[in-house]
């Protein structure tokens, strides 16, 4: 596992076999992930044209991110973390499969979407912080930022594909076969585990139970100044940043008079912001700039955000909102790196478990609050106020952590 890499290798993660494994598997699960997505999206919009049950649908799925992440991350301190994924990506192929099979018997109501989004998240809980501790097992600590970057990277070029062609799928042959095409990539990442030899680390001996392991994690975040205020900020980015995406599909027909093609545009067009993000953090992952980005990051959300809820035609509203992509996933991704340097490995499950539950139960919050103001003031203002939000965190972030920006 012995690697030197330079300060700009943009690719060195994908020098290990085990993470190229990985990177090819998941790259075809994700991109099925995000034709399910932005076919959810548009079929519960299209079945009951509400904003507000949007972001239902997104806060009924992230109920269990809060009853079981944290427990998903104490189950990775303690079992084979290949294992467990293996668990968890059968049980998203088969929600997936079912999901299609309820729209090709045309029998799909929005309390089945709210059912089975409501299972996916249970999967999630277990999954999430898994999937993020894995990494380390995957590349040496030397690489592990780079990989992160690459993780996001991979994240977004599915981002960019999957809505677009899941857009185009819906508009030809309807939602089932996108449900469907997930339900089979799930086939790719499944495999790709199987195959790995992977560089585990040693898991600790269980002294205590899984309730004072929860508590020992909990109080490691706490304590830790840099850790704790990372995730402080992150919960409020997830809140009145990542929520907003749930708008999407309501944005994309009453602001810009669109349809499913519109809705998938938009989306494709944050991925391919943020993919540019995770190729820069990549680039710039062995240089010593790592709390800087992330301040200057913090910012620039607010201020893209506010810019795009003051543009209601197709073309401006892609470029700005790709740049919210990018923007966004530097601040995420960095977060993640910055964690993840930072904690014990004794830990990471723990800990990432905390970091997933904020990060992911969060973003159902924030996508229920925007569905409701939305019904009452509108998308626009509703994306507006969110980014007044974000910018008085921001300012007061600068003013009170300068801490952050020394992290290198």
């Amino acid at each position: 596992m012995a690697t030197t890499i330079s300060d700009t290798d943009t690719l060195a993660a994908l020098r290990f076999p085990n993470y190229r494994l990985w990177f090819f598997g998941q790259m075809v699960s994700l991109v099925g992930t995000w034709m399910q997505a932005t076919a959810q999206g548009y079929l519960v919009y299209s079945l009951t044209g509400s904003t507000a049950y949007l972001g239902l649908i997104t806060f009924i799925g992230g109920i269990p991110t809060w009853l079981f992440t944290m427990l998903g991350g104490v189950i990775a301190d303690r079992i084979p973390r290949r294992n467990l994924l293996v668990i968890t990506q059968i049980g998203m192929m088969l929600l997936a499969l079912v999901m299609s099979g309820l729209v090709f018997l045309k029998i799909i109501q929005p309390w089945h979407i709210a059912i089975l989004a409501f299972l996916l998240g249970v999967v999630n809980a277990f999954d999430a912080p898994t999937r993020l501790s894995f990494v380390r097992e995957l590349v040496n600590k030397e690489t592990m930022t780079n990989a992160i970057a690459l993780n996001a990277s991979m994240f977004n070029v599915a981002t960019i594909i999957g809505p677009a062609v899941g857009g185009l799928v819906y508009a030809a042959v309807g939602p089932g076969w996108c449900f469907f095409f997930n339900g089979i990539s799930f086939i790719a990442v499944i495999f790709s585990l199987v195959l790995m030899k992977t560089n585990v680390i040693t898991l600790p001996v269980i002294r205590q139970n899984a309730l004072l392991d929860l508590k020992e994690g909990i109080k490691y975040v706490m304590q830790h100044t840099a850790i704790r205020s990372l995730i402080l900020n992150l919960g409020f980015v997830s809140i009145f940043g990542f929520g907003l995406v749930a708008l999407m599909p309501a944005w994309a027909v009453k602001v810009l008079g669109g349809n499913v093609l519109t809705n998938g545009w938009l989306l494709s067009a944050r991925g391919a912001g943020a993919l540019i993000g995770t190729l820069l953090l990549a680039y710039v992952a062995g240089r010593k700039i790592r709390g800087k980005l992330w301040s200057y990051a913090l910012i620039l959300v607010p201020i893209l955000w506010i810019g795009f809820s003051l543009v209601n035609k197709l073309t401006p509203s892609l470029i700005v909102l790709s740049a919210v992509g990018l923007v966004l996933i530097v601040e995420v991704n960095l977060t993640n790196a910055m964690v993840q340097t930072e904690v014990e490995d004794s830990l990471r499950g723990r800990v990432m478990g905390i970091y997933t539950t904020v990060f992911f139960g969060l973003q159902p919050v924030g996508a229920l609050i925007a569905g409701i103001v939305a019904t009452k003031i509108g998308e626009q203002h509703t994306v507006t106020a969110s980014g007044m939000i974000l910018l008085i965190l921001a300012l007061f972030t600068w003013v009170r952590m300068p801490y952050i920006r020394k992290i290198q």
